[in-house]
């Protein structure tokens, strides 16, 4: 199983103190200002209330009502701009038609709207302070000077009902419709999808920003399958004011079908052609699709090699029947190194180091190594990955080697692998034959055991998304398969065969009004008889981020003479809902979530254990950062974990 994380380093700690003292000093550097240098700043004049608004309206169209109406943009001006009785009058007689004209947009065709003086007021807070400001600076002249009286001013809106969509027409011009007119599977499927995606379908309320966005997402299906250069030659909105409803009409002119040419490779240096043809699965002559070019664009941007990447169909109508397909790229060094320090709830503090080589001695591979330490796991991993071959596999050799300390027990194991992996759009494959090897050493109520087990086997990983977004998912799942048959040798049991299964489903959904839905379930069995000695590595353990919160990592598992052992079965499950805090903030949410599960060495002996609380969740550009607060039901203790990324 591949885990996708990103682990907070030193590094990005450092960056964000450095950019807090560069800020720091921008704002403490006013407080050395000279006074010949502070009163070079221009004097801001004050505004005041010419007169006070009121509107009388839904809060929504209030909204709308005090943010675009000339009445209420001109409350206040400049102290030297006063407005005269005269323009205050054309304001109001100007209102009503701004009122209306404002509520059309939001499908209000037959509001009524009254808009007049009805007295007068002492003005807003800020008008009140600057008046007694000019009353102070004047009394020396006229001692009867104070605040002035503004006309208070109201509009009154009762908007009636809302216009509903009545029917909708969807028509094509051009070559789209030659084609299926003429029959042509493709063109026909592509109407339909239009016509079936419409954002504004009848029987929705009418809102002139809907209806914007239904044409241009109409437009950008058709530009997004094979012709690019389509525009709307015709659309209307007839509107029943009487009736309350609206008829869409849009007619679209396709513009020519276009086919895909040669690539256009731009920006290499270090790397060759044949690398980022090989991750391509453009067809020559194929109509030209934008799911396919994006997909492309992923690829070269996940191939350890780019910086960034971009691809991009020319549109030039001449060449429309072989487009030439632009990739620009921006390379990665040949060496990189990162150091990096961090915290992890299920494993303490660390520091690490990682060193990218992406042509060790003139190899077409990616040599990575990272070493990790701290005082609960020191550990080093090695992988060489060859740079991409037909079909989008890779070759794989890879190693690694830990020791980890968790509840009473220190397991010190290594692994070596030879394999392929493959990588598409939405599946993952991943072939490969490990050797591996554990030493646990273990402390129980009758003293210290140690077992020593190694195993050979064939194992084969698949993993399927199907998400609205890879790294903030919101609906779809992912699914996640291991398969694997070996032979395992132990120092302290018998040799035997054995098998391992492993599965895990996690699925996201949109509830309605801003709520999101998570559940996950995960499975595993190790099939062997009892006698034979299995690793560690490859037995199961509950606890931790992503299996049950509330309990410390690998701390849930089968108990043998007081001590904590691996099992032979695995069943976890998790259920959450989280919500945005605030819409100023719609990146942080709120989130409540309850697990439970455990391992055990049979199915009979599984207790499942419970354990749910809250927690934050802040979605950030490299995926969802998660800190919870969880309480373990069994241990009655409350735990905090952090996290950052999600688990494939």
């Amino acid at each position: 199983m591949r885990w996708r994380r990103v682990a907070m380093g030193g590094a990005n700690v450092l960056v964000f103190l450095a950019f807090l003292g560069l800020t720091g000093c921008a704002s403490v550097t006013r407080y050395f200002k000279s006074d010949n240098e502070a009163s070079t700043a221009p004097p801001q004049r004050p505004s005041v209330a010419v007169y006070r608004l009121e509107v009388e309206a839904p809060s929504e169209l209030r909204t709308l009502l005090t943010t675009y109406l000339d009445l209420a943009r001109f409350q206040n001006v400049p102290e030297s701009e006063d407005i005269t009785p005269a323009e205050i009058d054309r304001l109001i007689a100007a209102a009503p038609a701004q009122v209306r004209s404002l509520l059309e947009t939001e499908g209000y065709f037959n509001p009524e709207v009254q808009v007049g003086r009805v007295g007068v007021s002492a003005g807003s807070a800020a008008g009140q302070a600057a008046a007694r400001e000019r009353a102070e600076d004047s009394s020396a002249n006229d001692p009867a000077a104070g605040p002035r009286e503004v006309p208070l001013l109201r509009v009154q809106v009762r908007p009636g009902p809302r216009a509903v969509v009545d029917r909708f027409t969807f028509k094509a011009q051009g070559p789209l419709q030659e084609a299926a007119d003429g029959g042509t599977l493709d063109a026909k499927v592509l109407l339909a999808q239009v016509r079936n995606t419409w954002r504004l379908p009848p029987d929705l309320p009418f809102r002139q920003s809907d209806w914007s966005s239904a044409k241009n997402g109409a437009l950008a299906k058709l530009r997004a399958d094979g012709y690019p250069a389509a525009s709307l030659s015709d659309s209307a909105a007839r509107v029943d004011a009487q009736a309350n409803t609206v008829q869409l009409d849009v007619t679209a002119d396709s513009g020519v079908l276009y086919h895909l040419g040669p690539l256009n490779i731009r920006g290499l240096s270090r790397y060759d052609d044949d690398t980022v043809r090989k991750l391509s699965t453009l067809e020559p002559g194929a109509p030209y699709r934008e799911s396919q070019l994006v997909d492309f664009q992923e690829r070269l941007q996940k191939a350890g090699l780019f910086e960034g990447a971009s691809v991009v169909l020319d549109v030039d109508p001449e060449t429309a029947q072989a487009a030439p397909v632009n990739v620009q790229l921006r390379e990665l060094p040949l060496q990189q190194a990162t150091f990096g320090a961090g915290y992890s709830a299920n494993t303490g503090p660390r520091i690490t180091v990682e060193h990218t080589h992406r042509q060790p001695f003139g190899w077409r591979w990616i040599d990575k190594n990272k070493v990790e330490l701290g005082p609960d796991l020191k550990s080093w991993h090695g992988e060489l990955t060859s740079y991409p071959l037909e079909g989008l596999y890779r070759n794989l050799i890879a190693g690694s080697a830990e020791q980890l300390k968790t509840v009473d027990e220190v397991r010190t194991s290594w692994t070596a692998r030879i394999g392929r992996t493959q990588d598409t759009t939405r599946v993952e494959r991943l072939y490969y034959a490990e050797f591996t090897h554990s030493r646990l050493e273990t402390r129980s109520d009758t003293g210290t055991t140690t077992a020593s087990n190694d195993a050979v086997s064939g194992n084969y990983n698949w993993v399927y998304r199907d998400l609205d977004n890879v790294l903030l998912p919101t609906e779809g799942y992912t699914l996640n398969a291991q398969a694997a048959l070996g032979y395992a040798r132990s120092g302290n049991e018998n040799n035997g065969p054995f098998g391992r299964l492993y599965g895990r489903y996690t699925g996201y959904r949109p509830l309605g009004g801003a709520w999101y839905a998570t559940a996950r379930v995960e499975a595993g069995q190790v099939l062997a008889n009892n006698a034979v000695g299995i690793p560690d590595t490859l037995l199961f353990r509950a606890g931790g981020d992503d299996s049950v919160r509330g309990y410390a990592y690998r701390s849930l598992g089968p108990k043998v003479d007081g001590a904590l052992l691996s099992g032979r079965v695995l069943l976890t499950g998790s259920a959450e809902i989280a919500h945005p805090i605030s819409p100023r903030m719609p990146s942080l949410w709120g989130a409540a979530f309850i697990d439970a599960g455990n391992a055990a060495d049979h199915w009979q002996d599984l207790n499942p254990v419970v354990g749910y609380g809250v927690g934050l969740r802040w979605r950030s550009p490299v995926g969802p950062l998660r800190l919870d607060l969880a309480y373990g039901q069994s241990v009655q203790k409350i735990r905090m974990h952090l996290s950052v990324g999600i688990a494939f």
